[in-house]
């Protein structure tokens, strides 16, 4: 209040809340959470498995590598962001409260960054054009953004009193 102005007047934030820049910042934190480590090795070996697949069956093209660096992407962000809302040995306390209380809001940084690197890789090493390689990453994008939201919210129902 060194200007004169309350909280009320900043926005309507009561006691507790946080601003939008806030919110944000503590949604791109949140993905600090997570277990990744464990989340590179499943996305490299899915990738891997699935490159594997394609070279046996001959599919050879570009999009021998865009498919399976789609599928790794997908499931590096899956373990990430699903076993960073499950674990409850890491983290600022703060930052775990917040998540649990904004599942989906804290899941959006993380299907935002598998939207962008999906549709990079779809487009740079497939056949797909920015446009067709933008609406083809919006699927796994999606489903993370539901599964990471679902559950979330399943977790802060059941550890509420």
């Amino acid at each position: 209040m060194a200007n004169g102005v309350g909280e009320a007047h900043r926005g309507g934030m009561g006691h507790g809340e946080m601003s939008r820049r806030e919110s944000r910042q503590a949604a791109v934190a949140s993905a600090t959470l997570g277990p990744w480590r464990t989340a590179t090795a499943v996305g490299v070996g899915v990738g891997g498995a699935a490159l594997v697949v394609d070279v046996i069956t001959g599919h050879w093209s570009w999009d021998i590598l865009a498919g399976p660096a789609s599928l790794g992407l997908f499931f590096f962000f899956l373990v990430g962001t699903v076993g960073g809302r499950l674990r409850r040995d890491t983290g600022d306390r703060r930052l775990r409260r917040w998540v649990d209380e904004h599942p989906w809001q804290s899941a959006l940084p993380a299907a935002g960054a598998l939207l962008v690197l999906n549709t990079a890789a779809l487009w740079l090493l497939g056949s797909w054009g920015l446009f067709g390689a933008v609406f083809t990453s919006l699927l796994p994008a999606g489903l993370l953004l539901v599964v990471a939201g679902v559950v979330g919210s399943v977790k802060a129902a059941r550890t509420r009193p």
